[in-house]
């Protein structure tokens, strides 16, 4: 490994940490400031539409965080394919990762945080409930909050697919440069 490769992969490293913990810590943040949300929306706003504010909070905070957990699992399938070259070693991280995650599929943690997105969603609906909202306002308010269970669902389908979707696309670029015999 060169300099200048030792030097990079070193720095995708330093990414995948950094960006794996500011996940966690904009989640933690960001439901405290949806909760506030939710508890002064059930306590001052007297309209059932006020909870669409807390809505948007959450949908920003969920967006964050699958921004930065697809991120983070593009940096490895590069590590992977750039770094680790094409035969499995069990000192290879991002390998023994993956295929750790295909051996013991039900022992992951929920990267995405999806449940925790689901009960807030249905804890921030409760404020509505209580405002007494009419049959239009639940239309509009229940819609908007099924559009955003739907998009974690989504988002939590396409996360489960990507470590394989990334590394097959990384072994394409990495089979199409030109270079590609020299380069390991």
């Amino acid at each position: 490994m060169t300099a200048r490769e030792l030097e990079e992969y070193r720095a995708l490293r330093a990414t995948i940490r950094e960006r794996g913990t500011a996940r966690v810590w904009i989640f933690v943040v960001g439901f405290g400031i949806w909760g506030g949300l939710v508890v002064a929306t059930a306590s001052i706003a007297s309209l059932p539409e006020a909870t669409l504010l807390p809505l948007l909070v959450l949908a920003a905070v969920f967006e964050a965080v699958f921004a930065l957990h697809t991120g983070v699992e593009r940096v490895g399938r590069y590590i992977q394919v750039f770094y680790e070259g094409e035969t499995p070693d069990s000192s290879n991280w991002e390998y023994t990762a993956m295929a750790f995650g295909r051996a013991f599929s039900g022992s992951a943690s929920d990267p995405l945080f999806g449940r925790f997105f689901w009960i807030a969603t249905v804890l921030n609906f409760i404020p509505a409930v209580l405002a007494g909202a009419i049959p239009v306002e639940w239309t509009v308010i229940g819609l908007a909050h099924l559009v955003f269970v739907v998009r974690v669902a989504v988002a939590e389908r396409h996360a489960a697919r990507q470590r394989a979707v990334d590394l097959d696309h990384f072994q394409k670029l990495k089979g199409d440069r030109p270079n590609a015999q020299v380069q390991s």
